[in-house]
Formats: structure tokens, C-alpha cells, sequence
């Protein structure tokens, strides 16, 4: 490790922004936090290509938001050229960092991980090798990846020195995959500076919506665990006892059909409006602000980006006791959480929310926990304290030294 008062140095791979999503908002905030501190420095070796188009389910994997989140960084890794991988080496072994950080959401990117995390511990110095798990199995699993995931996590995650978790549903299944793996379990941080760079001039919402009525809001990328048909089914119940509103902001991955199906099936089309995009962090910003709470009834889940948005806003969540979720969401304090997959319950918290007029109390209590995370280094979303806990897997002492 570094000499005594020397800046300890982090080697961060991952996406950032050109690139889209919350993981390349993390890395780049992960980024930003580092750097403002003086005692540490950072490389951060990022994608020259994340995803061929044919794999990618989205329409596009860059980010075409006014103000983005946005941090230096070198582009100069191809998850499929194993030659790409060889100039990233390079370049590590040229800076000499005292840790590698890389983040592991999806098996798509094993082969690449697998190989710079075996070189990484062979490099002058040896340095340090932290993988942060955004969710160690990826949402939506194939029988055959199922079958091979175990011998694949055990592969990639093995080597590592240190893992960082932000659910103990995900501590869990590392610890029962990946022998001797003892992760570091910590909320995910704040996203407030996601909305807060985006808020100088919001934009309009491209889509009519009424005033005379409550809004809901459902966003972020729309895929089968999130559990949209779960919250459309429960709307029928909600609207019979008061009237109401749902947004549903956010790329469909698998297409809008199923969904406004449904949405004709239960006679919704005059309670739901549907915008099918990625929303810029601007867009995302502003429906939030229009919306009284924000509602993820998620089937399953690690922790969510859209919850601390959301809360980077000031807004009320209502969620699923799924993964890390009712960590996130203390249950009628900043919010309320109810059992995956059961519309009723999720009927009723909605009821619940505007029957005791739960908003502006939840509303105050969301932005002083958010506002504690900004200032504090022990508050539950600082990033500061995700940073303490990568330094401290940085700076222990290596076992076969």
C-alpha cells in the first residue's frame, strides 16, 4: 500500500457518461467523490464500446441529457477485445493504483472481468481488487444461465479482495456461491445530484396530464421485474376509491404492447398515460417534481437508482419488500412497503397515502435523511461512507504478504 501520507490510488473501471443508466451515474458519482477528497486519486478506464448493438435491448446505450453527470475519464475498453483488454493492463500497470474497483452486474461482462481481475493481482505493487455487485444474478435469467451462473460468479468474483453489496439479500447469495467471499454490506447512496444538476431549467412533459387529480409516477427502464402489470392490476382498486393519475415514464425494453393491453383489458386508457422513452435526467427530474409519490412495485430487486432519485427530489416512494428496498424506504416514515406481486396491498398503500395525507410529512422527513447524506459522512446514503469502506477493503493488509 501507499507510504504514509502519500494519496492512495483507485483504478475505477466501468461506464460513465457518454453512457446511459444508473450504473454509469454511480461510477461517475463514485468518481466525483473520490477526487474531491485530496488524499485519494483516480483513473477511471471506461468503454470505448459497452454493447454491440444486437445485444443491447434498449434503442440506445448513450445518455442525451443536457446537464449530465460527468467526470474524466479514458474510453478505452471493449468488454469483447481481449486486445482492448491488454491496453487497459497497460495503462493500470503504467499508473501503479493501490486498488481496482469493478463493477459487476451482469455476466455479459465475465470474460473481460474474469482476465483483468486474475492480471490486476499480478501487477507491480499488488494492487487491491474490489468488485462492487450492483445484484450479483442479473434480473431476468434464462434456464441455462441459471445452470451456469454459480461456476461463472465463482470465476470472476473469486479473486477479489473485497466486495461491496447493497442488500443483505445479495450478501447472501455471494457468500453461499463465491467460497470465502465476505462482502461489505452498504446502502446504495444518494442520487440527489443526478436531479440537482438537472435543475437549472426543467423541461416540459411532452404528455398531457391532468391537474384535477393525484399523479403517480412509475419510472425508469420498464422490464418484467419491475412489476408495472402488478401496479396496473392494483390501479382498478385504487380508482374506486378515489380518482387518480399514473405516468408511466420509461423505456420499454420488450416493447409497449403487453402493457397497453392490459391497460385496454381493464378500461385505464382515461387513468394512465404512457411515455415511452429513456428519460435525459432532466425529463426524469421534472416528473418527479409533477408527481405526489413515486410507486416501484418491483417482483424482485438489489437496491434502486429511481429511490434515490426520487429521494434526491423530495419524494415519497412507495415500494415492495423485495432485495434492499425496505432498507431504503423506511415503511411510513419516507414511505410505504408492501408485499411483492399482490395488487390489493398495493391498492390499499396508495388509499393509505392520500386518505392520512401522508405526502407532506414523508416529503419533510425524505429531505432531511437526503439533505444528512449531502453533509454527513456516517448518513445511510452518503457517499462519503461507501468511500470509507472501499479505503478500509483498499488498505488492509494482504493475507499472503
Amino acid at each position: 500500500m501507499t507510504d504514509s501520507g502519500a494519496r492512495t490510488r483507485f483504478c475505477l473501471l466501468g461506464p460513465t457518461y457518454p453512457y446511459r443508466g444508473g450504473i454509469a451515474h454511480y461510477t461517475t458519482l463514485l468518481a466525483q467523490t473520490l477526487r474531491a477528497d485530496p488524499r485519494y486519486e483516480v483513473l477511471l478506464l471506461s468503454f470505448s464500446q459497452q454493447y454491440p448493438g444486437w445485444l443491447f435491448p434498449g434503442r440506445s446505450d448513450r445518455d442525451p441529457s443536457q446537464r449530465p453527470l460527468q467526470t474524466a475519464a479514458e474510453f478505452i475498453l471493449n468488454p469483447l477485445n481481449p486486445l482492448s483488454w491488454r491496453r487497459t493492463l497497460r495503462r493500470m500497470r503504467a499508473w501503479r493504483p493501490d486498488a481496482v474497483v469493478i463493477p459487476w452486474w451482469h455476466p455479459y461482462f465475465a470474460p473481460a472481468w474474469s482476465v483483468l481481475g486474475r492480471a490486476v493481482k499480478r501487477l507491480p505493487g499488488r494492487p487491491r481488487l474490489i468488485f462492487i455487485c450492483h445484484n450479483v444474478l442479473p434480473h431476468e435469467q434464462g434456464r441455462f444461465g441459471r445452470f451456469l451462473l454459480p461456476a461463472v460468479l465463482r470465476l470472476t468474483l473469486g479473486p477479489a479482495d473485497g466486495h461491496i453489496v447493497h442488500a443483505q439479500s445479495d450478501a447472501r447469495i455471494l457468500r453461499q456461491t463465491v467460497p470465502g467471499a465476505d462482502p461489505v454490506v452498504t446502502p446504495l447512496p444518494t442520487y440527489a445530484a443526478l436531479g440537482n444538476a438537472a435543475t437549472a431549467a426543467l423541461p416540459e412533459i411532452p404528455v398531457a396530464l391532468p391537474n384535477d387529480r393525484p399523479l403517480l409516477l412509475f419510472c425508469g427502464f420498464v422490464r418484467p421485474y419491475k412489476g408495472l402489470d402488478v401496479l396496473l392490476d392494483a390501479l382498478p382498486l385504487a380508482l374506486a376509491r378515489r380518482p387518480l393519475h399514473l405516468l408511466v415514464a420509461g423505456e420499454f425494453w420488450q416493447g409497449a404492447e403487453a402493457a397497453r393491453a392490459q391497460i385496454a383489458r381493464l378500461g385505464l386508457e382515461a387513468h394512465v398515460t404512457l411515455l415511452d422513452a429513456y428519460l435525459p435526467d432532466e425529463l426524469l427530474a421534472a416528473c418527479i417534481d409533477r408527481a405526489d409519490v413515486v410507486v416501484l412495485p418491483y417482483r424482485s430487486a438489489t437496491q434502486s437508482a429511481v429511490v434515490q432519485t426520487a429521494f434526491g427530489r423530495g419524494k415519497p416512494v412507495i415500494t415492495t419488500n423485495v432485495g434492499g428496498l425496505a432498507d431504503a424506504v423506511a415503511d411510513g416514515r419516507t414511505g410505504l412497503v408492501v408485499p411483492p406481486e399482490d395488487p390489493p396491498a398495493l391498492a390499499a398503500a396508495i388509499e393509505r397515502f392520500f386518505a392520512e395525507n401522508l405526502g407532506p410529512q414523508m416529503r419533510q422527513n425524505v429531505e432531511a435523511e437526503t439533505a444528512g447524506a449531502e453533509r454527513s459522512r456516517s448518513g445511510r446514503f452518503a457517499w462519503r461512507r461507501l468511500v470509507d469502506q472501499l479505503v478500509k477493503l483498499a488498505e488492509k493488509e494482504d493475507n499472503h504478504e
